[in-house]
C-alpha cells in the first residue's frame, strides 16, 4: 500500500448533517496527506456544500434514484480517476458498493462496531478503533475515523470541521446577515422551521407563537425555511405580516451561502431555535449557538455536537412532560395520539430556554 497516495477517495454519500460530519476527516487526510487529490463521493442534492472547498480535488455525484444506471456511472467515473486508497465514511451497504467498486488498494472506515451495517465493513483493508461506548455521538465515530487515516495529526487538526469558506462567501454571509439580522435592537433569534414531512419537526403554529413571544420582547427574529419548508415559511410570513421585529427567508437555497450566514450570525451573538436536522448540524460546525428542539431522536446520538474547540455552548431540550417512548429514534411515530414528545414542547419552554441563554 502506498504510503503517499496520489489520490484518495472519501466516500460519504448522505445526508446534510453526516456530511458534516464527515469534515473532520476530510480534513484529517488533507493535512496529512497535502500532496494527494482527494476526491469525495456525494449525493447531488448535498455536494453544493463542498463545492469550491479548498484542497478538494474531484466531485463524484451519485444519483440516489437512478437505479443501475447511476450505479454504473458513479463507478465508472471513479475507476477511472484510479484512487489508491478509499475512506468510507458512512458505514453502510450501499457506501461499501463504492468502496469497493472504486478499484482502491487500501479501504478504510469505521471499526466493524459502528457500521449501521456491520456485514459490508468485510470491504475494508484496516479500520479505526471502534469508539467503545454504548450510546457514542456520530461524530465521535468520524473523530476516531479521523485518527485512523492521519495518525500523526494532533487533536486541534483532528478536531477541525468548518467548510473553508472564502473571503468572499464570508462577505457574502456578513451582508446577508446585515439584511436579515442588522442588529439595531440586539444580535437576534433564527428560527429554522422544519419539514412537516418529518418526525422531528415542531408544529408551525408553534415558531409562529414563538416568534410572536420574541418579538414582544423587543428581539430580532428571522423565521428561514429551506426548499423543504417554503410553504410554511410563506403562510408565516403572511401571518406575522406588520411584524417589524420579525423578517422571513423563504425558501433559502445554497448550502454554502447558508454556512455563511450562519458563521456571520455566529460572530454576532446570534443563536438559533432548530430541530434535529442537517441544517442544526451545519450551524453547529460554522459556529452558530443552537438550542435543538428534541423528541424522537437521542442527542446523545445525533444532537448538537459539543466542540471543545469553539467554545459555543450548545443546548438540547425536550418538553417537560415527555412521553415515555421517546426518545424511539423511529422515522415514523406510532403513537396513538402522534408525534405528541414535539407538539407538547411549549413555545413558552422554548423562550424560557432562549432567555437563560441570553
Amino acid at each position: 500500500m502506498s504510503v503517499n497516495p496520489r489520490r484518495i477517495l472519501l466516500v460519504r454519500l448522505s445526508h446534510l448533517g453526516d456530511v458534516v460530519h464527515a469534515l473532520p476527516v476530510f480534513h484529517a487526510l488533507r493535512a496529512a496527506h497535502p500532496e494527494a487529490e482527494i476526491g469525495w463521493a456525494v449525493q447531488p442534492e448535498f455536494a453544493g456544500l463542498i463545492e469550491g472547498m479548498a484542497g478538494l480535488s474531484e466531485i463524484f455525484r451519485f444519483e440516489r434514484r437512478g437505479g443501475a444506471r447511476a450505479w454504473v456511472k458513479l463507478l465508472g467515473e471513479v475507476r477511472a480517476w484510479k484512487p489508491e486508497w478509499t475512506v468510507d465514511a458512512q458505514g453502510n451497504a450501499k457506501s461499501a458498493m463504492v468502496t469497493i467498486g472504486s478499484g482502491a488498494r487500501r479501504r478504510s472506515g469505521m471499526h466493524r462496531a459502528d457500521w449501521r451495517e456491520p456485514f459490508a465493513a468485510r470491504v475494508l483493508t484496516d479500520s479505526a478503533a471502534a469508539v467503545g461506548k454504548e450510546v457514542a455521538h456520530a461524530m465521535e465515530k468520524m473523530l476516531a475515523l479521523a485518527r485512523h487515516v492521519a495518525p500523526q495529526q494532533g487533536e486541534a487538526a483532528i478536531g477541525r470541521a468548518d467548510l473553508g469558506l472564502s473571503p468572499a462567501e464570508l462577505e457574502q454571509g456578513r451582508a446577508l446577515r446585515t439584511r436579515f439580522l442588522p442588529g439595531e435592537s440586539g444580535p437576534g433569534v433564527i428560527l429554522h422551521l422544519s419539514s412537516p414531512k418529518d418526525v422531528r419537526s415542531w408544529p408551525p403554529g408553534h415558531f409562529e407563537d414563538l416568534a410572536r413571544e420574541l418579538a414582544g420582547r423587543g428581539e430580532p427574529v428571522l423565521l428561514l425555511s429551506g426548499p423543504e419548508e417554503e410553504m410554511e415559511g410563506r403562510q408565516l410570513a403572511q401571518r406575522l405580516e406588520g411584524s417589524a421585529s420579525v423578517r422571513h427567508w423563504v425558501g433559502q437555497r445554497g448550502l454554502r451561502t447558508l454556512a455563511a450566514f450562519f458563521a456571520s450570525a455566529g460572530e454576532s451573538g446570534a443563536r438559533m431555535v432548530v430541530c434535529d436536522s442537517g441544517p442544526m448540524h451545519l450551524a453547529v460546525a460554522c459556529g452558530l449557538p443552537v438550542i435543538c428542539l428534541a423528541g424522537p431522536q437521542d442527542e446523545r446520538r445525533t444532537g448538537p455536537w459539543m466542540n471543545p474547540t469553539r467554545g459555543r455552548a450548545q443546548r438540547t431540550i425536550r418538553a417537560r412532560a415527555s412521553p415515555p417512548c421517546a426518545p424511539c429514534l423511529a422515522r415514523k411515530c406510532e403513537h396513538p395520539l402522534g408525534t405528541v414528545c414535539m407538539r407538547d414542547l411549549a413555545p413558552m419552554e422554548v423562550g424560557e430556554a432562549l432567555g437563560e441563554a441570553s
